[in-house]
């Protein structure tokens, strides 16, 4: 039934880009239908059932497209549904058509042409569909993050998204186009046992990081996270930049890889995943916060999946089995309290009006849901247990862990890694510690805040579906072993016993142990306060009479400790004016934290190439006498070449 699941879900998506102009409720109605589809389509292959494929009885370009799904792009699948289906739910009331009636048209149309092409892209067979797939993907996204388009910030960060996206389009069009070349047609699949294919994967590395948002090809991804709505900045956090992964994921697997792909891949991912926690402990736009945040857990990711191409290399060593089934466990994990957290950021910017984490405080008593569900999206991004977010990590550690005790040439990079990823574990609960202190907890610092109040249930229901997604696949993630152990092996055959007993045993019961204590501890904690009452009183006042909300901890003080360990890397811009005279009319002491990389790098860069180009348009002016000089000059540069080399 996987063929006529998939024809269902793609008709519905079809139909909800048709219908998201004049039909608000059939387009959600199609959307939720399709996600159902895909899932009822992408669960027989999950538990066990035989990869599905078909070609089409027509014709693209001289290729025949053709389909195909099995446990990889099963898996992917799994995570466009859920996030795809609870996105669109939770725009019903964020992005409605009362306050958004210029926008909220071409955003459903946009965001069902997204599912569309990603679900397109999972199931291509062939490299020219899975091009055009990839590009509609990159277009539909682009259009979904400009929805607001007359801020200038907004159209920048689609700009550049859009010439992110097709820079890694060009590599990625090399790619398909030079495998082709070499295996004679656009098809693809195992090609495993040419070796001269090998090369070729360094192009994949390029076009699918750059999407993935790996550092340092990350430079479009905060300013598109941020700036695009909360639901949108949800599926290009959650799904869009798995595609990139899913590419990585995909290839690694179907072709040779050179010699050094594991070490480069290894070295990137742990590079991204401590750089983009140190540039997200540094921010106080709580989006751009949770936009560094996917590059860290990016990293995670392929960390995971260059050890285990390291292994596949050092004689299918068996702790490759467990860093690649914890990278990609934590593609779903991801995805799941990433959407989370930009749900409940959503949230709270749709009750405040403002992303600035130093403007809002003493939002817990007024948007609860939000509070809970961004407290636990929190904890299991800070891979705590008994979250979802430690299950994964922990794999990768435990692989990481046997690697450097087998003293192959691993092993020396192994326990580094393990260190490194350990230091922006600590990172990250800092900086959600300061995201959700400086949010929820304290008072409230703008009358924005004091007047916010909680969404509707159209937003609250897709954040506590999402949160029970975390908390379920946490405690027990045993149940999934079976699901990632398919995973491994349709990745790499020699790996299939991965499906022998499941590591989750070493942890018994301790997770829902853990958990039960936990709602335990908050149930009796709850109890007690309703039933004692609450009494407010001053805190430790500093000698201050009457404390006020602006003496609070701001989100730059905060994340002063990161920003002098990694000032080299963060580069921070200071604005101080100090106060002068015996009664000062006001002072100001601001940081701001730029994207290095990209104002930094590639912004002079760009600059430079700019005027070498105006310089060169300038000799086109179009006067005849001089183009009769240039072709004079060449002549005479060719004629001494050929002198000067017939004389030696």
């Amino acid at each position: 039934m996987t063929g006529p699941f998939l024809l269902l879900s793609g008709t519905a998506l079809l139909g909800a880009v048709i219908a998201g102009g004049r039909a608000p409720r059939l387009w959600l109605g199609l959307n939720t239908f399709a996600a159902i589809a895909i899932l009822a389509a992408a669960g027989p292959i999950l538990g066990g059932g035989a990869a599905w494929a078909w070609c089409a009885p027509w014709t693209l370009g001289g290729e025949t497209p053709r389909f195909q799904l099995d446990a990889i792009s099963a898996f992917f699948l799994v995570l466009l549904a859920v996030v795809g289906g609870a996105g669109a739910l939770y725009s019903r009331d964020y992005w409605s058509d009362r306050e958004h009636p210029e926008s909220v048209v071409r955003g459903r149309i946009g965001w069902s042409g997204l599912l569309l092409a990603m679900e397109g892209l999972l199931i291509a067979g062939n490299g020219l569909q899975f091009l055009i797939c990839w590009e509609l993907f990159a277009l539909c996204g682009f259009f979904l993050i400009v929805l607001e388009n007359r801020r200038l910030a907004v159209r920048r960060a689609g700009w550049l998204y859009l010439a992110a996206s097709h820079t890694g389009t060009l590599a990625l069009f090399a790619f398909f186009t030079l495998l082709s070349a070499r295996t004679g047609g656009w098809e693809i699949g195992p090609m495993r046992d040419d070796p001269s294919l090998a090369p070729l994967l360094w192009l994949a590395f390029l076009g699918f990081g750059l999407k993935a948002g790996l550092f340092p090809l990350h430079v479009w991804l905060p300013s598109a996270h941020g700036n695009a709505p909360s639901h949108v900045s949800a599926i290009l956090s959650g799904v869009a930049i798995k595609m990139g992964i899913y590419g990585l994921v995909r290839f690694t697997g179907w072709l040779p890889a050179p010699p050094g792909a594991g070490w480069v891949l290894l070295a990137l991912g742990v590079g991204s995943a401590l750089f983009g926690i140190a540039f997200a402990l540094a921010q106080s736009d709580v989006k751009r916060l949770l936009a560094y945040c996917s590059v860290e857990n990016i990293g995670i990711i392929c960390t995971g999946l260059g050890a285990a191409l390291l292994a596949r290399n050092a004689d299918d060593a068996p702790w490759g089995r467990l860093v690649l089934a914890g990278a990609l466990f934590h593609v779903w994990n991801h995805g799941a309290f990433k959407a989370l957290l930009f749900f409940a950021a959503g949230s709270v910017l749709h009750a405040t009006g403002t992303r600035e984490i130093s403007r809002l405080g003493g939002l817990w008593s007024r948007l609860p849901w939000t509070a809970g569900a961004f407290a636990i999206g929190a904890l299991a991004v800070s891979g705590l247990p008994p979250l979802n977010g430690f299950a994964s990590e922990w794999l990768v550690y435990l692989g990481l862990f046997d690697a450097a005790t087998t003293h192959g040439p691993s092993s020396s990079a192994a326990l580094p890694a393990v260190m490194l990823l350990a230091l922006a574990g600590a990172l990250a609960l800092a900086t959600f510690a300061k995201a959700g202190g400086l949010i929820f907890l304290g008072a409230p610092r703008t009358q924005a805040a004091q007047r916010a109040h909680e969404g509707g249930a159209w937003m609250r229901g897709p954040m506590i579906g999402l949160a029970g997604l975390c908390v379920i696949a946490g405690l027990l993630p045993g149940l999934l072993w079976p699901v990632l152990a398919r995973v491994v092996a349709a990745w790499h055959p020699g790996w299939a016993g991965a499906a022998g007993p499941a590591p989750f045993s070493a942890l018994g019961p301790r997770p829902l142990m853990l958990g039960l204590v936990l709602a335990g501890a908050a149930w009796l904690l709850t109890r007690t306060v309703r039933a004692g009452g609450s009494h407010r009183a001053l805190t430790w006042d500093c000698g201050y009479a009457k404390p006020a909300a602006r003496m609070q901890y701001t989100a730059g003080s905060f994340g002063a400790l990161a920003t002098r360990w990694f000032r080299w890397l963060l580069r921070p811009e200071r604005t101080l004016r100090r106060p002068r005279g015996l009664f000062p009319s006001g002072a100001r002491d601001l940081e701001r934290t730029p994207e290095t990389v990209l104002e930094r790098g590639l912004d002079p860069l760009a600059k430079v190439l700019l005027r070498g180009v105006t310089i060169v348009r300038r000799l086109q002016h179009g006067g005849l006498q001089a183009y009769l000089l240039y072709v004079l000059a060449g002549v005479g540069l060719v004629a001494a070449v050929v002198f000067l080399g017939g004389k030696s």
